[in-house]
């Protein structure tokens, strides 16, 4: 009769052994041989007609292995929910050789397996403050959104020169060295700037430039720290890296752009906000204000979130079966990664790990029925199998 053992074999970590006696497969494995001979279909004999001999030949070593690994994981699975083993993941196997698995000579098989155990732990959650801020909207920051949506919304013309810090210039990129000459294999990349967006040197050297004119421009001389870090991004250029900044580029104008801002009107009103039936401009400007408010309104409450997710992280003590889930995160996904990958990604792995089991005993001790996904540093949300840890339970 097939039986399992368990023992541990280190923190939170226990060996299962599952023991199969021959006579506990061998009835399924003739049975399977018979349907296999039933629906064979082999040259030469007619269907349902192959020898049992021929079948086994044939089929009879996969079948008596699938007979045998089956019969094992049932009975494994079986122990764990009667055992009401609250364990990370799935057993990793260990040491057991498929290969000693051989019709002609059946015997009593053994196969080890390691299993992780989830930890006991306590949550203290009255001790926890929070700030919550909340931000004012003030005329500027609506008057600065109107300024934005009537330009999104605006009608794009193509003035014959630059004549305005607002124009948009169509460029391409190309590396050059300092006499202006392109630099072998050097960077090629087209991109759309405003021209406000350069330093006030380089916006009066654009003036009056039209399609197919062309300047030089050395990066970090070219645009502020924001610009910069924005264009160098762009570019696949690394913005730490001083001698990427300094890299001089001929901008060729291909395209020049003006956007027509789009009048403050019902039509505009109505696109923006569709189905509001917004008539006057001051009802425009209360709902931005609206909109903004409600805006930061909602970073807040992250920000409250994020408040009581490092909280709870830094004040929960939990320890875990940290060989076990090394030994998953090297072998038991389905990209499997070397000692040093998973050495590199476990104490990241165990964070996010940590939040799971918080969160789950949040959802479960205050029988919370309803649960929303949550976005957590690091950390993709999922409905029932997280996509990140693959672990099943994890409900962000």
């Amino acid at each position: 009769m097939a039986t399992v053992t368990r023992e541990t074999i280190g923190n939170l970590t226990d060996k299962l052994t599952v023991k199969v006696a021959k006579e506990d497969y061998l009835p399924a494995f003739e049975n399977s041989l018979k349907k296999y001979a039933k629906t064979a279909n082999i040259s030469g004999f007619r269907k349902g007609m192959v020898p049992a001999s021929l079948v086994k030949k044939m089929y009879g070593q996969g079948v008596f292995s699938d007979e045998v690994l089956r019969l094992v994981e049932k009975q494994l699975q079986d122990y764990m929910v009667q055992e009401h083993l609250d364990i990370f993941a799935q057993p990793l196997p260990l040491e057991n050789d498929a290969r000693m698995l051989d019709m002609n000579n059946p015997a009593d098989y053994a196969f080890a397996f390691e299993i992780g155990l989830k930890p006991a732990f306590d949550l203290h959650t009255n001790d926890i403050k929070v700030t919550r801020y909340v931000v004012q909207v003030t005329d500027q920051m609506v008057n600065d959104e109107i300024e934005r949506l009537t330009t999104r919304h605006g009608k794009m013309t193509e003035p014959e020169a630059v004549n305005s810090e607002d124009n948009v210039l169509n460029v391409e990129f190309t590396e050059v060295d300092t006499e202006g000459n392109g630099v072998e294999g050097g960077l090629i990349k087209s991109n759309s700037l405003l021209v406000k967006y350069f330093k006030e040197p380089v916006r009066a050297e654009l003036m009056d430039k039209k399609k197919d004119d062309s300047i030089t421009i050395q990066l970090s001389k070219a645009f502020d720290e924001k610009e910069l870090d924005w264009v160098m991004g762009d570019l696949g250029l690394d913005k730490h890296n001083a001698a990427d900044a300094d890299k001089t580029f001929k901008l060729h104008i291909t395209k020049v752009g003006f956007v027509e801002k789009a009048e403050m009107n019902e039509e505009f009103f109505e696109k923006v906000y569709p189905g509001r039936s917004i008539k006057t401009e001051e009802e425009f400007r209360n709902s931005v204000k609206v909109e903004i408010e409600n805006y930061y309104a909602a970073q807040s409450s992250n920000q409250v979130h994020d408040q009581i997710y490092h909280h709870l992280i830094d004040h929960t003590t939990m320890e875990f079966p940290e060989s076990f889930l090394k030994r998953w995160l090297k072998d038991g996904t389905d990209k499997p990664k070397t000692e040093d990958e998973a050495e590199k990604e476990y104490p990241s792995f165990a964070n996010q790990l940590k939040w799971t089991l918080i969160s789950t005993k949040l959802i479960n001790d205050n029988k919370i029925l309803k649960t929303f996904p949550v976005q957590i540093p690091n950390h993709a949300t999922a409905d029932k199998t997280c996509r990140t840890c693959n672990f099943a339970g994890c409900y962000l």
